[in-house]
């Protein structure tokens, strides 16, 4: 009886265990990824969508741009520097990343190198005593919620070992090492390789700088015109291409090499490095402070962020402080007014109103993956996929709930599970059956405003031409923006 009775409960486990097996493998999973795929530092700058750039120096009193190198340290003396000025300028426009130019190509350093005597060090500025880095350190640290870059220009007009190969790398490496090991965690630091026509030709030692970054800054994004983690954008209007690719081959890419700018501004859909785009450009016509000179009109930042941010990059505005120190209130009050405006266009999502229809889904209902995740707040790792095999065409169809009112609107949000790969090669968009927008790439985010103004529309079906593998969409806004007035 006890043999009969031990075998029946041994028959029962393994037919319960077989069952649960059965139910676990019937859980739909992830699709594979598209290989590349971006670190996780590279997908927190990502998500930073516009980060603040700092042109501050000796340049900020000779009402120059390109230093000469010559400039007497005595020159600097801003009074009324204030860095938590700077900081909570950032903060109220919704930025979280500051990048100061610690050194441009004049060489005057804003911080006490140790190795060079032109720098703040020398100069009545706190009685020699300050330090800028390290005050914006200090202000970022106290406010909370803002990380700190640098830039230390290759090209420097000063200091006399320029042009002897080694002894300036060397002596370059000494200021990286300094800049940092001595200031904190540092998230981004810029590399270009801009200099004049007349200076010393020579070599820099990149590969040799990266991997020293790399060594006392882990989780730090390098940013040159071939990354390795961010590439620039090939020009400095702000612009990305209408193709844009995160995917690159680093390979074909060199710091300062002006015939791949193109290459740069749309990536490369057969890309084997994930290297996105940053865009730099100044809230000014120059990239330091000048008297004369007032930001740009809200309109055009507002394009420019539809051409940066709204295709698939981060945008790096420049913010320069004037010769006493501060952010002028000028600069201060349109970095407002900006915000204020991405905040009015995109914090009302009329498609969180709407009933949604899409193709196929993977896993079938329930499964994970339906098209209710493109309306949550998580813009990565919650998507709605297409079901695997499906030859037909993918789309996702939203349906205004008020058949008598319809939808308004004027910008088209998309966005891509890109911690899976960028994949989408080409879309369409269509409201009541009319095409009202089309593109290629969409990637972290992709924003269409839409050129013959607001429409009023009651279907908005969103097609998904072709794609590297299945689309996968985190998430679609239909939005309003009352600042475009487009002419027809």
């Amino acid at each position: 009886m006890a043999k009969q009775w031990r075998s029946l409960c041994i028959f029962t486990f393994l037919q319960l265990s077989t069952f649960t097996i059965s139910r676990l493998e019937q859980v739909p999973t992830p699709p594979l990824p598209i290989l590349p795929l971006p670190t996780y530092s590279q997908l927190k700058w990502q998500q930073r969508e516009l980060i603040m750039f700092l042109h501050f120096g000796v340049n900020t009193f000779t009402d120059s741009e390109w230093g000469t190198g010559h400039e007497s340290p005595a020159i600097f003396n801003p009074a009324g520097l204030d860095a938590n000025q700077w900081v909570k300028t950032a903060s109220d426009a919704g930025i979280s990343l500051v990048v100061l130019t610690a050194k441009h190509h004049d060489g005057f350093c804003l911080w006490p190198s140790k190795y060079t005597e032109h720098s703040v060090g020398s100069s009545p500025w706190r009685s020699g005593h300050g330090d800028v880095v390290q005050e914006l350190v200090n202000a970022a640290t106290t406010h909370g919620g803002i990380d700190i870059g640098l830039y230390l220009s290759p090209w420097d007009r000063h200091d006399r070992r320029y042009g002897h190969e080694v002894a300036y790398n060397q002596y370059y490496l000494a200021q990286l090492q300094e800049l940092l090991s001595r200031y904190g965690s540092v998230r981004e630091i810029w590399f270009d390789g801009s200099k004049g026509p007349n200076a010393p030709n020579m070599s820099y030692y990149f590969a040799d700088w990266f991997s020293m970054v790399k060594e006392l800054q882990s989780t730090i994004n390098i940013f040159s015109d071939a990354g390795p983690d961010v590439r620039w954008v090939g020009n400095e209007q702000g612009f990305a291409g209408s193709t844009s690719w995160s995917t690159i081959n680093r390979s074909s890419l060199s710091i300062g090499n002006a015939s791949i700018e193109g290459y740069l501004n749309t990536g490369d859909p057969q890309g084997t490095d994930w290297l996105p785009s940053e865009c730099d450009v100044s809230i000014r016509n120059g990239w330091f402070w000048h008297k004369s000179e007032s930001p740009k009109k809200l309109s055009t930042l507002l394009e420019i962020y539809y051409n940066s941010v709204g295709r698939n990059c981060v945008l790096l505005l420049n913010v320069p402080p004037n010769s006493t120190g501060l952010i002028s209130q000028a600069d201060v009050q349109r970095l407002r007014e900006l915000r204020g405006a991405i905040d009015t266009i995109f914090s009302s999502n009329l498609a969180e109103n709407c009933s949604i229809k899409v193709s196929s889904q993977r896993g079938g209902k329930g499964g994970g993956f339906g098209p209710e995740n493109v309306l949550d707040s998580d813009h990565l790792w919650t998507y709605w996929a297409p079901k695997d095999g499906d030859k037909e065409e993918h789309w996702i169809e939203f349906r205004g709930r008020d058949e008598t009112k319809g939808l308004r609107f004027n910008v088209i949000r998309i966005q891509e599970a890109i911690g899976l790969g960028q994949r989408i090669k080409k879309h369409e968009i269509y409201v009541d059956g009319k095409m009202v927008a089309n593109g290629t790439t969409v990637g972290y985010k992709r924003l269409h405003r839409l050129e013959g103004g607001v429409l009023h529309g009651h279907i908005v079906r969103i097609k998904l031409e072709d794609s590297k593998g299945l689309p996968l969409i985190s998430s679609i806004g239909l939005h309003f923006d009352p600042y475009w007035h487009p002419s027809v």
